[in-house]
């Protein structure tokens, strides 16, 4: 088994493509953790308030396979294949880590947004703030405390029990 951390990000019916993708990663995972959920405004545009999360998943697939599985998803709940990389999302999945693999291709772990974004890394640091990054050599928490340009996040009371997928 491989610990994967994944990022989620979502604009478009927040509440419920946050939890249609927890939902997604409990079925490739009998281990799911979460962290908790922040807003933050969208980063290279203009639009409505991002919701963001971190989870934590056991899997047996290779990097590959999850990476593939994750993009399956984001189309499933409405992401455009040709999406742009800044947009209104439906659901936006990204691999952060994968064991301790270290890939300079697509995908490329550790992912690069752990080292630039509050919203990428506060939530990580949520779940794992002792994991050492690798090839950087940092702790999570290292990490947060040396990002240059914090975006303002606010913690949500996120109940992923109370919304309706349908």
């Amino acid at each position: 088994m491989t610990i994967a951390y994944i990022g989620i990000g979502s604009n478009v019916e927040r509440d419920k493509h946050i939890t249609a993708a927890c939902i997604e990663l409990a079925k490739v995972s009998d281990d799911l953790q979460c962290s908790p959920v922040y807003a933050c405004a969208p980063f290279g545009f203009q639009g409505d308030d991002f919701y963001n999360l971190v989870v934590k998943i056991d899997t047996q697939m290779s990097l590959q396979k999850l990476n593939s599985v994750l993009k399956e998803i984001e189309v499933k709940w409405g992401r455009s294949i040709e999406a742009e990389k800044f947009q209104d999302r439906t659901l936006d999945l990204d691999i952060l880590l994968f064991g301790n693999m270290i890939s300079q291709i697509k995908p490329i772990v550790p992912r690069p947004d752990i080292f630039k974004y509050s919203f990428v890394i506060q939530p990580l640091y949520d779940l794992a703030p002792n994991l050492v990054i690798p090839q950087d050599g940092r702790t999570v928490e290292q990490i947060l405390n040396a990002v240059s340009e914090p975006v303002a996040l606010t913690k949500i009371n996120f109940n992923f029990h109370s919304v309706s997928i349908d």
